[in-house]
């Protein structure tokens, strides 16, 4: 009978933490294919919130571990452009590990409001500069606020609804106060005729010299296309020329002829003084303005760690290269009078490249997701990007290479 109960008891822990998982990263999903209903994500996201704050601690770190999984077994999908595919499944393990460990430590003192003050303490906390764990995300297209206020609000709300006693009631107090009573910010789209280049462009076949040729023309047809209908401004995506273009003086000027018809953004690496750069090249006249990728994606550009160590990975895994150098701060095109702020993929989900935007309330961003699809990293992708575009009141074009191409407004 003891046996019985013990294994009933165990079954219901893991239950409950995969509950959980599921109800933290159904907001991924269901987006992924289409279903966005507000009440829907709204509910979904409060009974996350609920389970997280009155699970039992097994329970809690069972949730974590699937949660890493479920939000990032992307992440090392990369892992076969560098010929270590065999390491995915080592990788994906360990993503889970990692977050099961932070959600073990929302328990590390036994006290129920513990763990408000802790969860509140997670939405601050970017492991190696990762910043896309955001248990906020919950509830960007639900009806309450994104803003660090509303989800402590959010968090002590559940706080009582766990309660067993006459406090129970008071939930709905905070969660009024969480409430999006604002109405979305409207800003005037830019006078200007804009052709998002929409390249599928797979990533195993991007960087084989033998194929350079063949993608710089796709990239030419593009341009000569947006001409041809008559655009203002054609947007290619990030290292849409796998080429250092600054060094490629033929191609530079060819470009600089077309943009004499039409201004260009277009993806590609510059490479000054013994630093090698992820740029965005604008092409205006005959005129050309680099910018420099300001923030770097953790262990996909650069390695966040000691010297010694950065070395030893670089040289085991990445064949010896160095990391990418980073531009200091962010940059602006002024395009025929409209100012955009220039983001390169993982960048447009960080607050840095939103610093002292002043007048501007445009940003092109250009990605290259070829790395990770088929996955949900374009979906979250855009979730972050819609939550910044509202945070910021700032209209974000995004062209991307191997996913869908879109347009957020606040």
């Amino acid at each position: 009978m003891f046996l019985v109960k013990q294994i009933n008891f165990n079954k219901t822990i893991i239950i409950k933490g995969l509950i959980t998982a599921i109800l933290l990263s159904s907001f991924i999903y269901l987006q992924n294919f289409d279903i966005n209903y507000k009440i829907l994500n709204s509910i979904i996201g409060l009974t996350g919130i609920y389970f997280l704050l009155s699970i039992p601690r097994l329970s809690l770190v069972i949730a974590g571990f699937f949660t890493g999984i479920l939000w990032f077994y992307w992440i090392p999908f990369s892992f076969v452009y560098y010929h270590i595919g065999y390491l995915i499944p080592i990788a994906i393990i360990g993503i889970g590990l990692i977050v099961a460990f932070f959600f073990f430590l929302l328990d590390f003192i036994k006290k129920p409001i513990f763990r408000v003050f802790a969860l509140f303490a997670l939405s601050f906390i970017e492991p190696f500069g990762f910043n896309w764990f955001k248990l906020e995300l919950l509830f960007e297209s639900s009806y309450f606020q994104t803003s660090k206020l509303a989800f402590f609000l959010i968090l002590v709300s559940m706080f009582f609804l766990t309660r067993k006693n006459k406090y129970k009631a008071l939930f709905i107090i905070p969660l009024i106060f969480a409430f999006n009573y604002s109405k979305p910010i409207k800003i005037k789209e830019p006078d200007l005729k804009i052709y998002m280049a929409n390249m599928h462009i797979n990533q195993d076949t991007k960087w084989n010299k033998k194929n350079r040729l063949n993608i710089i023309n796709k990239n030419l047809d593009e341009i000569d296309y947006a001409i041809q209908e008559k655009y203002d401004l054609i947007i290619l995506p990030e290292t849409s020329l796998p080429i250092l273009l600054n060094k490629d003086e033929f191609l530079l000027n060819y470009l600089k002829r077309r943009a004499k018809k039409i201004d260009i953004i277009v993806g590609s690496m510059s490479y000054t003084k013994n630093n090698y750069y992820n740029s965005s090249y604008y092409f205006s006249k005959d005129k050309v303005q680099i910018a420099n990728k300001v923030v770097l994606v953790p262990f996909g550009e650069k390695i966040p760690l000691p010297k010694i160590l950065r070395d030893f990975i670089n040289k085991i895994f990445y064949d010896g290269a160095s990391d990418y150098s980073e531009a200091k701060k962010p940059t602006d095109f002024n395009i025929k009078g409209f100012k955009f702020r220039n983001a390169i993929c993982y960048e447009a989900t960080t607050d840095k490249i939103f610093e002292n935007l002043n007048d501007t309330k445009y940003m092109i961003a250009i990605s290259n997701n070829a790395w990770f699809t088929p996955s949900i990293e374009p979906t979250l992708q855009k979730i972050l990007m819609r939550y910044y575009a509202k945070k910021y009141n700032i209209i974000i074009y995004h062209v991307t290479n191997d996913s869908k191409n879109f347009i957020l407004k606040p």
